[in-house]
């Protein structure tokens, strides 16, 4: 009989295991969703812009590369995705005059005049922007770690003017209203 206990008990520590792993990446997408979500991924690629431009040349060498060579390739093995480069995807809206027999190339599509939607394009910028966000949310992470200095502030709309503000604050910076109630609570009290 203690052995059945002994597999109750692994079972239920294997359920809170995996509860405690789908909290953590939730809190985890959750900050990074803020994080992209807000001003800080313009401000920091701003401030690594003017302060070092061989830096930010370099730093966006090293994001394609992480899109181009490792991320892309798992993509391009998907069933949907016939081709190898998934920029070169495009789907054809309306043919040129002398496509009848089909294009290769978007380059080739274009010289003749057909109209294309050129969706790998987008779909390689946009997991560009998404692993840029990835990148600066990790060396935001990592700093935050070792300095015990948190740089991602999280932050709620103000119930009055609708502005973000610390979600510590207890007065808006903009509209200088209690965040707490207080003033709804002052001004029930003096309408009784």
């Amino acid at each position: 009989m203690a052995h059945g206990n002994d597999r109750e008990a692994v079972q239920e520590r294997l359920l809170d295991g995996g509860n405690y792993v789908v909290r953590r990446v939730q809190s985890a997408w959750s900050n990074f969703l803020d994080f992209i979500g807000r001003d800080n991924v313009l401000e920091i690629a701003v401030g690594l812009m003017q302060v070092n431009p061989p830096i930010a040349s370099s730093f966006t060498a090293v994001v394609n590369s992480l899109v181009s060579d490792v991320l892309l390739p798992p993509i391009s093995l998907l069933p949907f995705m016939s081709h190898k480069n998934l920029p070169e995807k495009f789907a054809i809206l309306r043919r040129g005059p002398h496509g009848a027999e089909g294009y290769n190339t978007i380059e080739q599509a274009k010289n003749d005049g057909a109209v294309i939607l050129a969706y790998g394009a987008f779909l390689d910028k946009t997991l560009m922007f998404f692993s840029l966000g990835l990148v600066l949310y990790a060396i935001a992470q990592t700093y935050a770690f070792f300095s015990k200095d948190d740089i991602i502030k999280h932050t709620v709309k103000c119930p009055y003017c609708r502005k973000y503000i610390s979600e510590k604050a207890k007065r808006c910076v903009n509209c200088t209203s209690w965040v707490d109630g207080r003033e709804d609570r002052e001004t029930s009290a003096l309408t009784q």
